[in-house]
């Protein structure tokens, strides 16, 4: 079963809301993405620490629903 990368941006910007976040389907088969999230509530925070943020905020679909997720994580410049 695939993920709508729509599903993906929703479940992130609910979490952290000020997010802004971009989704490319890598493989185009829903399961293989690429994310891009920017948020001020990342600062002062490791990549680490904000990749798990992101990762808690996919409410467990990781490695299930949502096969592989490349992340990409920072803070508005």
């Amino acid at each position: 079963m695939a993920m709508d990368a729509r599903d993906i941006e929703s479940m992130i910007k609910e979490a952290i809301p000020d997010a802004q976040v971009t989704i490319q389907d890598l493989a185009g088969d829903g399961n293989h993405y690429s994310a891009t999230v920017i948020s001020e509530s990342f600062r002062g925070k490791s990549r680490v620490q904000q990749h798990q943020l992101v990762y808690q905020s996919l409410k467990g679909q990781m490695g299930g629903v949502l096969h592989a997720l490349a992340l990409q994580t920072g803070v508005p410049e």
